[in-house]
């Protein structure tokens, strides 16, 4: 099997269950909740017997309270969905501290390595307890990352390209899955498809247009484009982040991440099917 699975960092679908209010007519969603691995979390591997930790600096070198256990030199993806969303980003479920009430006001269970486990598809469960908006996200060209070009099996300029082969069969088949599950089998839900895969490889097929002029080397890493080990304990990053599409071996820059969740709130069908999230959250139910 391809190497980078057996690390299980980043091959999950992020499922992102967006909450309505039907209290107050015409709002948005009020609460997040997010299943995913490290793409997403926000501070659950701190709590968790797990060598994978980003509590760290670099890590969180450019949010405003440093290492937070996000996977990032700043924001996530989620934390940028929220703010156009209006909410809060969501607790962490491991945090001692989210209990009771707190739980309502929207949870993250994303979590480091998590993988794709038999429990995942319980997560449709939550239609029954009322959740109505569901995002889920597809893979993104994980031949594109550092770790993945560190190995030496593409040729200069390219991605490797068998192991985006296997990510795109299992992308065609969670979009046509969303389509099963709008077709009238969760009535009163919908559920959009994320098409990660399609947004990374703009991205990395067009830098400049976003911006970028580095996409094919970690910006805190070390080896073979900084993707052989990923970013270690006050290592030293690149200065020009923004110019990075990645921030190490594995994860995207909050640069990247940003425009991620830009093209998911309020781009075409392309992008996310078949409604974008700025759509999905304005429906009344």
């Amino acid at each position: 099997m391809v190497a980078i699975l057996d690390r299980q960092l980043w091959f999950t679908v992020v499922f992102l269950i967006l909450q309505h209010s039907n209290e107050v007519l015409g709002s948005q969603v009020t609460v997040m909740y997010v299943f995913g691995d490290s793409l997403v979390d926000d501070g659950n591997n701190n709590y968790l017997n797990s060598i994978a930790k980003s509590n760290y600096y670099p890590y969180g070198c450019d949010y405003n309270r440093g290492p937070t256990g996000r996977f990032s030199n700043g924001k996530t993806f989620v934390d940028f969905l929220g703010e156009m969303l209006g909410v809060p980003s969501p607790l962490a479920y491991a945090d001692p501290n989210t209990v009771g009430a707190r739980i309502l006001g929207g949870v993250n269970y994303a979590s480091a390595a998590a993988g794709i486990l038999d429990e995942t598809g319980q997560h449709y469960a939550l239609y029954s307890v009322g959740l109505r908006k569901f995002l889920l996200a597809g893979i993104g060209p994980l031949g594109c990352i550092p770790n993945q070009l560190a190995t030496g099996q593409a040729p200069s300029g390219r991605c490797v390209d068998y192991v985006n082969q296997i990510l795109g069969t299992f992308n065609e088949g969670l979009r046509s899955l969303v389509s099963i599950l709008n077709n009238g089998t969760h009535p009163g839900a919908i559920f959009a498809y994320g098409n990660t895969y399609g947004i990374f490889g703009d991205i990395l097929n067009n830098p400049a247009s976003y911006g970028f002029n580095v996409v094919d080397k970690g910006c805190c890493g070390i080896g073979r484009n900084q993707g052989q080990i990923t970013c270690l304990p006050f290592a030293i990053p690149c200065s020009n982040r923004n110019q990075y599409v990645f921030w190490d071996a594995f994860h995207p820059t909050q640069a990247a991440n940003a425009i991620l969740a830009q093209r998911a709130y309020s781009a075409p069908p392309n992008d996310c099917y078949p409604i974008n999230v700025q759509q999905m959250s304005l429906i009344n139910f």
